[in-house]
């Protein structure tokens, strides 16, 4: 089920780029507002989209779904 804090339309595999700054929601924090922010080291979903926002892993090694890029 999805919460009220997730992005409706998370950005799609081919919006995503390595090396751009990006929020992520890590699955142990689904459901709350515990938001990461992190540089895209590695695209870990293959398809076009996914419901939740597509699987990448950070420059730290965290690994969760994009949500929105930063903004700069």
């Amino acid at each position: 089920m999805r919460d009220n804090y997730d992005n409706p339309n998370p950005p799609k595999r081919s919006e995503i780029k390595p090396g751009m700054a990006v929020w992520i929601i890590e699955k142990e924090n689904y459901g709350t507002k515990d938001y990461k922010q992190g540089f895209v080291r590695d695209i870990l979903t293959s398809k076009e989209d996914h419901s939740r926002g597509v699987k990448v892993r950070l420059a730290d090694g965290s690994v969760g779904r994009v949500q929105w890029f930063v903004d700069n």
